[in-house]
């Protein structure tokens, strides 16, 4: 079966697969400022240090909402959201913004003020707050990935492997920013953290590559319609997006970069453009070569 085999229908009654257009690049958008945001806070928590956390809650709580009002119909109807946390990840991930958001920005103000001994808090006090703000952190990158992997009218989408892949860009991105951010400020005094989190990034790409590899993989064998989306991405209208963008841009350029320039902060600075085109290209992709199965299939 080729690109060129399959029947692509428009909105009219023929048999064949039809593309998705409700969550489109607006959702993209939102998708790839939440896992970013998340991403940068969680890796720099691991390092306590403040300045990258504050890039990330203003990543996610800025311009994550901005794209989510601007696909919204209704915005001012947005907080409703939140009201079935029993059988949406939607709900979830909504609840778990909040809780990522005000703990993590109480969490910056603890480290940043010394807070525990100026109110008298007490470290269980700021314990409990970092760690409920890393796990709502967590719980951002993932969501959405969650909620999308319900879908099972669309085989793209419907794999335990769109949360992974959620996570693991949005490690690979919030690593790569984390090291830029405290290229002067941390790592000139831990040199070896500076060290570590360059063989973390190149571990991380292999990850991303292994699961997008799986990712399509299981589409393209799963039904037509994920076989649709599979050629699509590698043989159809986004083949040269997929390929130079997310493969190449993406993974094999950063990969290149930081295995024999490691410590050259100019391959750096490339290396983490490279991510960040890959990882956005990709959320995009995800949503552009989602197709419906044909109802033939559902018989």
């Amino acid at each position: 079966m080729t690109i060129q085999d399959s029947k692509i229908v428009g909105d009219n009654f023929q048999v064949g697969v039809r593309f998705q257009r409700y969550w489109d690049t607006s959702m993209a958008n939102a998708f790839f400022c939440g896992e970013l945001g998340a991403g940068i806070f969680f890796v720099s928590f691991l390092f306590d240090f403040v300045t990258g956390m504050v890039a990330g809650l203003l990543i996610t709580g800025i311009f994550k909402s901005y794209f989510h009002i601007t696909h919204m119909g209704v915005p001012m109807q947005s907080w409703r959201a939140i009201l079935r946390p029993d059988r949406s990840w939607i709900s979830r991930g909504l609840m778990a913004i909040t809780c990522y958001l005000g703990l993590g920005a109480v969490h910056c103000l603890i480290l940043a003020f010394d807070l525990e001994t100026a109110w008298g808090l007490g470290t269980a006090v700021g314990n409990l707050v970092q760690l409920l703000a890393a796990c709502a952190a967590l719980v951002v990158m993932t969501y959405q990935g969650l909620a999308m992997s319900h879908s099972t009218a669309i085989s793209l989408w419907n794999t335990a492997l769109m949360p992974v892949s959620s996570m693991t860009y949005a490690l690979t991105g919030g690593t790569v920013l984390t090291l830029l951010l405290g290229w002067n400020k941390v790592f000139a005094v831990m040199p070896q953290g500076q060290e570590s989190l360059v063989s973390k990034i190149l571990l991380l790409l292999l990850i991303d590559a292994i699961v997008l590899a799986s990712v399509v993989y299981s589409a393209k064998n799963r039904s037509r319609g994920g076989k649709v989306s599979a050629l699509l991405l590698l043989t159809g209208a986004y083949r040269q997006v997929f390929l130079s963008l997310v493969i190449g841009a993406g993974l094999i350029l950063p990969m290149m970069l930081l295995w024999f320039v490691p410590g050259n902060l100019i391959a750096v600075l490339l290396a983490a453009a490279g991510i960040l085109i890959g990882h956005y290209s990709y959320r995009v992709l995800v949503f552009k070569a989602g197709v419906y199965e044909p109802m033939t299939s559902f018989r």
